[in-house]
């Protein structure tokens, strides 16, 4: 019989042209980030949807989530969701590249820039329920939705909920009982979820699907803590917080602006996804690991340029957007989105993350710019200027992509064909 592991997921489960805001060009999105985890959170008053997904790959035998949530969760409360809508909002929401085009200085003085699960068979997984009664875990309910077993489990302490996960064949690993038990004294309830393989094969998908659980509780916060205890390193987190007045930020880790509305060199237009990765790296790195980033934070009404369509009503109803039910897709979206990116693991991030909705509607959004030069024939005094402003931008380009890489200067204006830069008399004094 092969051997059963537990994955401790993350989750708790008008203008002239030349004003025009820019072309878009490229997006950063999830795929760009090995072992990146994926959260909606819809929420509003004490309401809480959460569509969540992962980057698991492989036998689906060896899949399963446990979840801590605030409430016991009904059958009614869980529902398999679509990737596709999670495709879509990061899509729209990524970190993107837009570019411009010079105009004619002999034409224009002035360029106007708008800144730019799962296992075997059944979770009924326990050898007998007295068995588990007599360790202090409760099976409260059992669910099969979709393609996954679920079961919603309380328990009394925490080495009893360890010791029934074992003899259910989960693998615990070393850290985990003493997360259950924080937990398990907060009076959390634990939400698990394992593939159906019946099911899954009935169903045709190869891979899994979202998993969708509604609640209310007055918490506003995301279980990432069990997704510490036996990772193999730091893990990637996107949360797509959909509220309806405003940006959320975490309250009990610092929330950080990734940079934003920066003009890069041309060569970037091929390399954005790298360029992007290095930059949140160096930003992770300069804030030791220890912030939470915004990305994206805007009214879902619209965006400048987009990377992806905006979601359509019927498209955030599926996602839990519920203050838009019964309404047609004409008219204002009535949801704020903020996209908040965390690398996180046990040491920087020894406590699970808190929310709270601010009333700023400040857009923001990591986007990147491109300035392509102007070149033809045309002769005035204004082009002189031009050419001698141009090398000075793009020197600025050098500056900003090895200041938000780390990169170095040489290696970025080599690849911009720049030509060397003459070193200041002082430099050359002692070097």
């Amino acid at each position: 019989m092969a051997r059963r592991f537990l994955i401790f997921i993350l989750f708790a489960v008008t203008a002239e042209a030349h004003a025009f805001c820019g072309f878009y060009v490229a997006k950063g999105d999830a795929k760009v980030f090995n072992r990146a985890s994926q959260v909606v959170m819809v929420r509003d008053g004490d309401r809480t949807v959460l569509t969540m997904a992962s980057d698991f790959q492989g036998d689906p035998r060896a899949f399963a989530v446990v979840i801590p949530v605030p409430t016991p969760i009904t059958r009614a409360q869980i529902h398999v969701g679509d990737k596709e809508l999670i495709d879509h909002i990061d899509a729209y929401s990524s970190p993107r590249l837009v570019e411009y085009f010079d105009p004619d200085p002999c034409h224009l003085a002035v360029e106007e820039r708008i800144a730019p699960m799962a296992a075997q068979n059944g979770v009924s997984g326990a050898k007998d329920e007295a068995r588990a009664r007599s360790l202090g875990v409760t099976i409260e309910a059992r669910y099969t939705v979709g393609e996954y077993d679920i079961l919603i489990l309380s328990a009394a302490q925490s080495d009893g909920l360890a010791t029934w996960l074992r003899e259910n064949g989960y693998t615990m690993p070393p850290g985990a009982t003493a997360v259950l038990g924080s937990y398990i004294r907060q009076n959390m309830k634990f939400f698990v979820a394992r593939v159906n393989l019946t099911e899954q094969a009935r169903l045709g998908d190869r891979y899994l699907r979202p998993l969708q659980v509604a609640y209310e509780s007055p918490k506003f916060m995301l279980p990432i803590r069990l997704g510490t205890v036996n990772a193999a390193g730091p893990q990637e987190l996107f949360i797509y917080a959909i509220t309806r007045h405003g940006r959320v930020e975490t309250t009990n880790y610092r929330t950080v602006r990734l940079p934003g509305d920066v003009d890069v060199p041309l060569y970037i237009r091929d390399d954005f996804a790298p360029f992007y990765k290095a930059v949140f790296n160096e930003q992770v790195r300069r804030e030791d690991m220890s912030a939470v980033f915004t990305e994206y934070a805007r009214d879902m009404n619209w965006c400048d340029p987009c990377a992806a369509a905006p979601l359509s009503h019927d498209e955030l109803r599926k996602l839990g957007v519920f203050w838009l039910e019964g309404r047609d897709n004409g008219g204002a979206a009535e949801a704020f989105l903020t996209r908040l990116h965390v690398r996180y693991d046990r040491a920087h991030f020894p406590e699970d993350l808190v929310f709270q909705e601010t009333a700023d509607r400040q857009n923001f959004q990591a986007r990147y710019i491109l300035h392509h030069p102007w070149n033809s024939a045309s002769t005035c005094d204004a082009v002189a200027a031009y050419r001698r402003s141009l090398r000075e931008r793009q020197e600025r380009e050098a500056q900003n992509v090895a200041t938000l890489t780390g990169w170095t200067i040489d290696e970025v204006r080599r690849r911009m064909h720049l030509e060397p830069r003459e070193k200041p008399w002082w430099e050359r004094l002692w070097n």
